[in-house]
């Protein structure tokens, strides 16, 4: 049945993954490793009995774990290479995707300074002392404020202290995340073992280092465009743009994956659903920071109390109702940050 013993003499149940399964359980899980190569978990008792008892629950999990790795490659089966062709392609997306963001930053501001003074103005209100150097008051009209720059031009010293040392050393771990994420972008599945992989992550690799180097220089004030393949949606494996489906669709497919808490699928699905209402079920790829900004904007004006039609209002009747009774009580930043 699998069960071992620790040192303490505590039951486990443990399953080797099969190897063809080992990188999709690694992500079903989101471990953060490539390779999942055992399945492991506490049965929580020293009696054999028990543990054989408890054990049929873990095992099934696992059987659920194997199940959900099944499904995620036959979406995306795993490919042994790539083409020089394709790794160019991504790799310049990627570049162009980093300056998209960044334009798009300068232009609309973070998102994060609404909070910030949110904060600061709660913290007045209810007479509690506090210090910043960053000016207390009215959100820019436009662009980014000083507490933003700031923490941008951080956020690149230290990306500029890194990156650029990690492709001289051919070290492509530090975007392991970054090439995740582009390769479901693109729909492709490659072995994380295959020469494909690692030249594509020092193609990537060094995307990001000439990306940082250009923000820099738009830092400086000089002028850097942004290439429109940025906003290219790249085709799936059969020529279907988007990798079909929108962000319902996604969540679903998310869904399926493996078994998660009620409770976080409730509140997903949720924020999911208010964020539809505001912008349709948008492509993945087509979702950029200015939906997510104008999304966090809309949920800061819904109401605290929400009585008749109210409950079951959508999102834009809320804000409507909210702006309608701009004095009146709003929901919390902690309520608005749980839906992002």
């Amino acid at each position: 049945m699998g069960l071992i013993k620790d040192r303490h003499g505590t039951y486990y149940a443990q399953r080797k993954v099969p190897e063809r399964l080992q990188e999709a359980v690694a992500r079903v899980l989101n471990s953060g490793r490539d390779r999942q190569v055992f399945l492991k978990k506490s049965l929580g008792t020293k009696k054999l009995k028990d543990a054989n008892v408890a054990a049929t629950h873990v095992l099934a999990d696992f059987d659920r774990t194997f199940a959900a790795a099944e499904e995620l490659l036959k979406r995306r089966p795993v490919i042994p290479s790539l083409t020089d062709g394709q790794i160019k392609r991504m790799a310049e997306s990627f570049y162009a995707s980093m300056l998209a963001n960044d334009e798009e930053e300068r232009q609309e501001g973070t998102g994060s300074e609404a909070i910030f003074q949110s904060v600061a103005e709660q913290l007045t209100a209810v007479g509690i002392e506090y210090r910043t150097p960053f000016a207390v008051g009215a959100l820019p009209e436009a662009g980014l404020s000083d507490r933003e720059i700031t923490k941008r031009s951080d956020t690149l010293e230290h990306q500029l202290a890194v990156v650029p040392k990690a492709l001289a050393r051919g070290d492509i771990t530090v975007i392991r995340e970054e090439l995740d994420e582009l390769l479901l972008a693109f729909q492709l599945n490659v072995d994380r073992k295959s020469v494909s992989y690692r030249k594509l992550g020092m193609a990537v690799l060094a995307a990001r280092v000439r990306a940082l180097k250009d923000i820099e220089k738009r830092n400086a004030g000089e002028p850097i465009e942004t290439p429109q393949s940025a906003y290219a949606i790249p085709e799936g494996p059969k020529g279907e743009q988007g990798g079909g489906g929108g962000l319902r669709e996604a969540f679903e497919g998310w869904k399926k994956e493996r078994d998660r808490p009620e409770g976080t699928v409730h509140e997903y699905g949720r924020a999911i659903e208010m964020f539809i209402q505001l912008h349709g079920n948008l492509p993945l790829l087509d979702i950029r920071r200015s939906h997510a900004r104008t999304f966090r904007e809309a949920l800061q004006m819904v109401p605290k109390t929400r009585r008749g039609p109210l409950l079951k209002a959508s999102l834009p009747e809320l804000v409507e109702h909210g702006r309608k009774h701009a004095g009146g009580p709003k929901v919390s930043a902690g309520t608005v940050n749980k839906q992002l």
